[in-house]
């Protein structure tokens, strides 16, 4: 097994490898799993984190207790407001969709209902280029976005993107049955 330390300096810090990236390394490292994925994992496993794959893209799990999981959705909660002004500034914004900063300000100076959205992001009041600077750099830091070209500032959602919208979803269907609980 090659690339075993690589990977795992990636996916140990929450990062996915994803099919569709940008960077030749990483499809090298997604194409050696793909082709080990049993070995991997037991390899993985031995050290303590659990190899998942999604949709087009691999990532760590490990074993947690229930208060652990409960703790780690309600910190997650924040991306369903993420998600939701992506969603707002492009319907269709998901992988292999591409897009530069400009645009979304354009979007922003347009559009009344995205420009609240953007306002309550995070809790400390950012100027509305500070806001999307942020956004980007959570983005590209947990894998969601690779920049495809640096020149031109064009940014690409990878198919790790598909994670958070089946995290979302998970945590839309649990308040939904809490609510029809209560």
């Amino acid at each position: 097994m090659q690339l075993t330390k690589e990977i795992f300096d990636i996916l140990s810090r929450g990062g996915f490898i994803c099919s569709d990236s940008v960077n030749r390394q990483t499809k090298q490292m997604y194409d050696a799993i793909e082709d080990n994925y049993e070995q991997y994992r037991e390899y993985y496993r031995g050290v303590g984190f659990n190899l998942e794959s999604g949709n087009g893209y691999y990532y760590f799990s490990r074993d947690e207790s229930r208060v652990e999981l409960e703790s780690k959705l309600d910190r997650f909660t924040k991306w369903i407001d993420r998600l939701d002004f992506l969603k707002t500034f492009n319907s269709i914004f998901g992988p292999g969709f591409s897009f530069r900063a400009s645009n979304i300000l354009e979007r922003i100076a347009a559009d009344i209902e995205l420009k609240e959205k953007a306002k309550n992001l995070y809790a400390e009041k950012l100027k509305i280029g500070e806001t999307v600077e942020k956004l980007l750099d959570e983005l590209a830091k947990t894998g969601f976005i690779e920049l495809e070209n640096e020149l031109e500032g064009v940014w690409k959602v990878t198919s790790s993107f598909h994670y958070l919208e089946e995290m979302i979803d998970c945590i839309t269907i649990t308040e939904d049955l809490k609510n029809e609980m209560s």
